[in-house]
């Protein structure tokens, strides 16, 4: 099983879900770490190869970003609650810089 490690803010992010939200997305995290896909997830290639994103309804609309294509581990990039139909460019933003610093410290080690 896959550790997961945290990017920036992300971990703080996901604890201010509402507790089902929470849960969720644990659930669904424990499934990735295990090699399997959660229920409900989308590619998010306009982010970077490999991103993900797993889309909870619990308490209102959350979004986890990871990616799990790293043999090491899983990374989540960004979580975060949707307000509106599309996902704001601040988050992809977000995400994006957070997953070059990842692959930056992977090439360094």
């Amino acid at each position: 099983m896959k550790e997961i490690r945290w990017a920036g803010s992300s971990y703080k992010d996901l604890c201010s879900f509402p507790v089902a939200a929470r849960h969720e997305a644990g659930y669904a995290l424990y499934l990735v770490q295990s090699g399997l896909e959660p229920a409900d997830w989308k590619p998010m290639s306009s982010i970077g190869a490999g991103v993900r994103e797993i889309r909870l309804h619990q308490g209102g609309e959350h979004r986890v970003l990871y990616v799990a294509k790293f043999e090491e581990a899983v990374y989540v990039l960004h979580a975060f609650e949707k307000k509106t139909q599309r996902t704001p460019k601040r988050d992809l933003n977000l995400a994006k810089t957070r997953l070059i610093e990842i692959e930056e410290q992977r090439t360094r080690r």
